[in-house]
C-alpha cells in the first residue's frame, strides 16, 4: 500500500556554481529536478510512502536519475525506460536579485511518450492520493491523456485527487494552459494554485477570489500559494489565512511549492486539521528555500518540527 502516487517528467538539472547569465558559467553541478519527483521525495522524507509514474531515457541520465529517486525510498516500480527517447535536461540561472530562470531541454524526451496504457490501475488504485501538476499535460498530446485516464482511474477506486497547476509557459500558450488546466482541477478534489496562476486562470489575485472561483467548480478544497506571506485556504464551511515563515535568506526558491505541497498532503495523511496542515505546508515550503536544488532541501518530519518551535533541535 502506498500512500500517495505521483505521475511526471523528471530531468537532469545542472545547476551553476556561480550566479550570473549562463553565457558567463563555465562550471555546472548535477542534479535532478521534476514538480512530481520533488514532491514524492518530500512525502518520503517526511514519513510516508509515494510511488512515481514516468518514462525515462535508458541513458545514462536517465539511469542516474532512477537511482537517486529510488534511493531517497520512492517507489519506482512502474517507471519504464524508453530506449528510442533521451531523458530531459535543463539547466538552471541563479540570480542573486530577482528570479531564478530556467532553459529546458525537454522537447521529444522520453516522459513526453507518457501513454495511457503505461497506467497500471491496480498501483493507483493502492494509494490514498493521487498527485497530478500542470506540467505534464503540457508535454505532449499523450501525457494531456495519461493524466485524464489517471484520473479517470482515481476517480473509479475512491482515490483523493490533489492538482498543482505548476503553470509553465514555456511549454504551451497561456491559452491552452488555461483550458487545460481548469478542465483537469474541475476534477480534483484538491487544487493548489498559487497567486500568480490564479490570474492566469480565473483573472483573479485575491486568494478569497481565487478559491471561490474553484469551488464554484466543485472542488472540495483549495490552498493559494502566496510565497513568504504564507497561504490561504478555503472549503465551503471554513476559510483562513495561515501565516508563512519569515526566511532571512531565500538561496533557491525553485521547488518550494512542491515542498509546499507535500507538507500539506502529509498533513492530511497524518489527520492534521487543514489548519495545522497549511502551517506545515509553509513551513516545508520556506525550509527548501535555504538550500540551492529541487529536492535538497527537502526536510525530515524532525527538521520541520524543530523549525516550527514545536521540538528541540540538538545540534551536537
Amino acid at each position: 500500500m502506498l500512500d500517495v502516487v505521483t505521475l511526471g517528467e523528471t530531468m537532469v538539472l545542472m545547476t551553476p556554481e556561480i550566479s550570473g547569465p549562463l553565457r558567463y558559467v563555465n562550471k555546472f553541478i548535477k542534479q535532478i529536478g521534476g514538480a512530481e519527483s520533488n514532491f514524492a521525495i518530500g512525502i518520503v522524507r517526511l514519513g510516508h510512502r509515494a510511488g512515481w509514474i514516468s518514462k525515462l531515457g535508458n541513458d545514462e541520465f536517465g539511469k542516474y536519475i532512477l537511482s537517486f529517486i529510488r534511493g531517497e525510498g520512492v517507489d519506482t516500480s512502474r517507471v519504464k525506460f524508453d530506449p528510442d527517447a533521451p531523458t530531459a535536461v535543463y539547466f538552471k540561472e541563479r540570480r542573486e536579485y530577482g528570479e531564478s530562470r530556467v532553459y529546458y531541454y525537454r522537447r521529444g524526451s522520453a516522459a513526453s511518450r507518457l501513454r495511457p496504457e503505461d497506467l497500471d490501475p491496480d498501483y493507483i488504485g493502492s494509494a490514498k492520493y493521487l498527485h497530478l501538476t500542470g506540467i505534464t499535460p503540457a508535454l505532449s498530446e499523450s501525457c494531456y491523456q495519461t493524466v485524464k485516464e489517471a484520473i479517470k482511474i482515481a476517480k473509479s477506486r475512491s482515490v483523493k485527487i490533489t492538482f498543482d497547476p505548476n503553470i509553465r509557459l514555456k511549454l504551451w500558450s497561456k491559452e491552452r494552459a488555461r483550458e487545460v488546466i481548469m478542465e483537469l482541477a474541475a476534477q480534483a478534489d484538491i487544487v493548489l494554485p498559487g497567486v500568480s496562476e490564479g490570474e492566469i486562470l480565473v483573472g483573479e489575485r485575491e486568494p478569497e477570489k481565487i478559491a471561490a472561483k474553484f469551488l464554484g467548480l466543485g472542488v472540495g478544497t483549495v490552498v493559494v500559494k502566496m510565497g513568504k506571506q504564507g497561504a490561504y485556504y478555503a472549503t465551503k464551511s471554513e476559510s483562513k489565512f495561515i501565516p508563512g515563515f519569515p526566511i532571512e535568506k531565500v538561496v533557491d526558491p525553485i521547488g518550494a511549492g512542491d515542498g509546499f505541497a507535500a507538507g500539506f498532503v502529509t498533513g492530511l495523511l497524518k489527520g492534521y486539521s487543514l489548519e495545522k496542515a497549511v502551517r506545515l505546508a509553509n513551513a516545508v515550503g520556506a525550509i527548501v528555500t535555504t538550500v540551492i536544488g529541487d529536492v535538497e532541501g527537502l526536510p525530515t518530519m524532525d527538521e520541520v518540527l524543530v523549525f516550527m518551535g514545536e521540538r528541540e533541535g540538538i545540534d551536537r
